[in-house]
């Protein structure tokens, strides 16, 4: 069982993670696209998905976690 702590810092581990492949992936899948971007955009974007995916991984760790409890 983790505490909210643990699931915070797994979470925000595994975001980190994914906010450089991200990045990384923008500056190679855009241009083979042809979708025009820039650095700005780029990190704009990373941000936007990043707050959302660090949402989406604590509530469904908490939410399993409270659910192996009972």
């Amino acid at each position: 069982m983790q505490t909210k702590r643990q699931s915070l810092v797994e979470t925000l581990l595994n975001v980190g993670i994914g906010f450089v492949i991200t990045m990384v992936s923008f500056y190679i899948v855009f241009p083979v696209l042809g979708i025009e971007s820039n650095p700005a955009k780029n990190t704009l974007l990373t941000i936007y998905f990043t707050i959302l995916s660090i949402a989406r991984n604590y509530f469904l760790r908490r939410h399993f976690n409270k659910k192996l409890k009972h």
